[in-house]
């Protein structure tokens, strides 16, 4: 390359960085130094400290939505510390705890951006694996440092520990959102949640902070003992078991269906009420099959949901910290991440795998 051009590469992106990164389809992922670009006037550059893993994650690295752009630095469960503020940043400041989940950039004007739903913007910047604005490609929070426009970050109460914010920026407010938008946050509704992984686990515990009566629906009976007496579910039902769904039948408010596998929809709107919603907000690779009887008996709704807006994901930071709403967590080092890789393949996580990246990350790749 010409060394003016070098010269000036290296001035547009002087924050050198360095993370895991795939590089191809295997979905294995290894040492990779890379560039940020320069802290703008807007921007919030902080240190990572701590990376949730999501299934996303997985997706991603082995370009299984066919959408991936290698090397693919993923992680949008990312929290840690500010180092540097642009100019005219107003709402961070250097030593602040912040997080970013999974969209750091969007259009602005639209009516899903004016309405503070980035998440719903036809132009919105995913967090890894797109283009941003200046044309580069963003890269996740495997990494030792992220740089963010200020409007998407998030402020992470002191009285939440960082390693368990993390995942709250995809799982807590992928179940929060459709909680609150659906009106299944009433105090006294009786709510079902499909599922219990790394989404099912925190969908109950945020219901039972806002005050529902919980069931949890799943196809293992083994889940029993751990969803009433770990975290705190009022019921449970085997979703193969023909008895205990109609001794449910038409019991429920609404429903949180956290199942990204194929899965009938038939048997749960037998639970709900008249007037009851099951809300989609797994992603299962093949359409699944809706009944409509089941609707048009009883005025029901199948809606959807993803993640949330970043007005309404400081308002489910803010929510956990008070009512000490915290997801289950496995702390692993940088190192492990493609064993927990392969570990998450078979659901072999309780709930969450989140990364070391503050102690672990330099000591790798030294």
């Amino acid at each position: 390359m010409d060394p003016t051009m070098t010269r000036l590469a290296e001035e547009e992106h002087p924050n050198k960085a360095f993370g895991w990164a795939a590089r191809d389809s295997s979905g294995v992922l290894s040492p990779f130094k890379f560039s940020r670009r320069a802290t703008g006037e807007k921007d919030v550059a902080f240190k990572v400290l701590y990376c949730g893993i999501c299934h996303s994650d997985l997706h991603m690295a082995k370009n299984e939505w066919g959408m991936s752009v290698y090397p693919l630095v993923p992680g949008h469960e990312i929290v840690g510390e500010v180092t540097e503020v642009g100019s005219k940043v107003q709402k961070f400041n250097v030593g602040d705890r912040v997080g970013v989940g999974c969209v750091v950039g969007s259009c602005h004007s639209c009516d899903s951006c004016k309405n503070n739903l980035e998440n719903y913007c036809p132009k919105s910047i995913l967090t890894y694996g797109a283009e941003y604005h200046d044309g580069s490609i963003t890269y996740g929070g495997y990494s030792d440092t992220m740089v963010a426009d200020e409007h998407f970050i998030v402020r992470i109460p002191d009285n939440l520990p960082l390693d368990v914010a993390a995942p709250m920026l995809c799982a807590g407010i992928t179940v929060y959102s459709p909680l609150r938008y659906y009106g299944l946050d009433k105090p006294g509704l009786h709510v079902g949640v499909v599922g219990l992984g790394g989404l099912g686990h925190v969908a109950v515990k945020f219901a039972k902070a806002m005050g529902a009566k919980v069931t949890v629906i799943s196809t293992s009976p083994s889940k029993k003992k751990e969803a009433l007496e770990n975290l705190g579910a009022d019921s449970f039902l085997v979703s193969r078991d023909q008895d205990q769904l109609q001794g449910a039948s038409g019991t429920l408010d609404g429903i949180i269906d956290t199942v990204s596998a194929q899965h009938p929809l038939f048997p749960l709107l037998g639970l709900l009420k008249s007037h009851g919603k099951l809300v989609l907000v797994g992603a299962p690779e093949k359409p699944l099959e809706l009944p409509v009887f089941p609707l048009l008996q009883g005025r029901k709704v199948v809606g959807g949901s993803m993640t949330g807006g970043m007005k309404e994901t400081q308002e489910m930071i803010d929510f956990a910290a008070k009512h000490n709403v915290k997801p289950d967590i496995e702390v692993i080092t940088m190192e492990y991440v493609n064993t927990a890789m392969e570990r998450l393949l078979k659901a072999d996580v309780k709930y969450r795998f989140v990364i070391d990246i503050g102690n672990t990350l330099k000591a790798t790749t030294s």
